[in-house]
């Protein structure tokens, strides 16, 4: 592997040394040249053509795609995806996070509503989730309005969750300080203890979201950097409007356009 530091090349044959410089640089604050770091994607004759998608439906279409990825042995949590919110002055976080369901009327997520991200949804209703398939070299990336889902289908999740992973989410009060980790393994203890007979009320505190699209777009990579992107969007042409030449009608009031890479 090559690297490259203020002009200067390095090459190394074996992973031992270049993790161990790379160790240096951290340490010293260096500037990492990361320029040369890539891989090859498909081929040209794997493109991704609109002839191609399996439905101008973007949620059927990204059914496909998920249920490839699931299928993929390569791929350990298909459902796993960055979700990026915002507080109201503008300034974005994201995390890694799992799907936990998706229908006609979105994608769905549950959390602690008193987390960083549970309060910069509450301030400000809209978030992006980010799919990223490596093994099949697919991206897709979704925008649309949040809303939290009723109670009862909350109550009804959290209660099929395993019993540890309910206490768990009583533990902890998200992204709030604690002193250490101890702090966590007694107050887990301790409801370990109280709850071994019993069901765990779900905390007033955790609940879930549904993500409505305005906007799905498919990304798929392509050796020579020229990728292929499709992307639907909902209600982009309205009324007696008509549509512009390179923007194609989907179903419902969706609309999908190709976009350059």
């Amino acid at each position: 592997m090559t690297f490259r530091l203020r002009g200067v090349t390095v090459t190394f044959l074996r992973p031992a040394e270049w993790t161990h410089y790379l160790h240096h640089l951290c340490r010293h604050s260096a500037v990492m040249d990361l320029g040369p770091m890539r891989k090859s994607y498909r081929g040209d004759r794997e493109t991704f053509e609109e002839a191609q998608l399996t439905s101008l439906d973007p949620m059927e279409q990204f059914a496909a795609w998920f249920k490839e990825a699931a299928q993929c042995p390569d791929i350990q949590e298909a459902n796993a995806m960055c979700l990026a919110s915002c507080t109201r002055d503008g300034k974005p976080s994201a995390r890694m996070l799992l799907l936990k369901g998706f229908g006609k009327d979105g994608f769905r997520f549950f959390t602690n509503f008193e987390s960083r991200k549970g309060k910069e949804l509450d301030s400000n209703p809209f978030a992006s989730l980010v799919f990223y398939w490596e093994p099949l070299n697919r991206q897709v990336r979704v925008e649309g309005s949040v809303k939290k889902l009723p109670e009862e289908e909350a109550k009804s999740y959290f209660h099929s969750r395993p019993k540890s992973s309910q206490i768990g989410a009583v533990v902890s009060r998200q992204s709030s300080v604690i002193p250490d980790r101890e702090y966590l393994r007694k107050k887990n203890q301790e409801l370990e203890q109280l709850y071994q007979d019993q069901e765990i009320p779900k905390p007033s505190y955790w609940g879930g979201y549904v993500l409505y699209p305005q906007v799905i777009e498919f990304w798929q990579g392509q050796t020579n950097r020229l990728h292929d992107r499709i992307v639907f969007r909902r209600g982009l042409v309205t009324g007696d409007s008509a549509m512009e030449p390179m923007t194609h009608r989907g179903k419902e009031d969706w609309f999908y356009e190709r976009l350059a890479p």
